[in-house]
């Protein structure tokens, strides 16, 4: 075997070793999804829904910890997993700590949102926010880094996933849709794009 040769093996094994990775990242992710789903239907009937985010009560400010665990159904929890496995597997695309730090900032400005502008009474959950979260990280990289593959992949997830915006408008979203929690976690997520984005462009300046 000559020496390309070998580099290449080395490469190709490298690179199937960190897909290998960023794939079981989110698959262990959203397992925990739907381990919290069935203890919450199998021991508490459901019960647990009740501690996600309560707009404007005080005691409803922890729900902000707990929202993007909590499912209202299993129909509910598998709508969230596809986009989590799509949006969630691109987001590791540069490196997995950005799946993290986009599902933390996406999830405390969903909860946020929802706890502000929400109903009176009404209680948000699901992880739909933190799938927005990627959604907006997704569309704003290409936008603020300025190079190739960033700027692909934002027309890329642009044009394949534009139709979920819909769930961020008031009175399009659909009953009982918390256009909050999406639209402020889309909005977390692009707002970290245009941070990291401004702060990589700097370093390569």
């Amino acid at each position: 075997m000559s020496r390309a040769q070998a580099m290449l093996k080395r490469e190709l094994g490298a690179l199937a070793t960190e897909t290998q990775a960023r794939a079981r990242l989110v698959g262990r992710s959203i397992a925990l999804l739907w381990l919290i789903e069935a203890v919450d239907a199998l021991v508490f009937s459901g019960g647990l829904d009740a501690y996600g985010v309560r707009p404007w009560s005080p005691t409803g400010l922890l729900g902000l910890l707990t929202m993007p665990f909590l499912h209202a159904g299993f129909g509910h929890l598998l709508a969230n997993s596809v986009g989590m496995a799509l949006l969630g597997w691109l987001t590791t695309a540069r490196r997995r700590l950005d799946f993290w730090v986009v599902s933390l900032v996406s999830a405390l400005s969903a909860g946020l949102g929802a706890w502000v502008f929400g109903a009176p009474g009404s209680v948000h959950i699901g992880a739909s926010g933190v799938v927005f979260g990627y959604l907006g990280f997704l569309m704003g990289r290409g936008v603020w880094e300025q190079r190739f593959w960033p700027v692909l992949t934002s027309l890329l997830v642009t044009v394949t996933f534009s139709g979920m915006l819909w769930g961020m408008i008031p009175g399009l979203a659909g009953a009982g849709i918390s256009w909050q929690g999406h639209l402020f976690g889309w909005l977390g997520g692009l707002l970290l794009a245009r941070t990291l984005g401004r702060a990589r462009s700097q370093r390569r300046r």
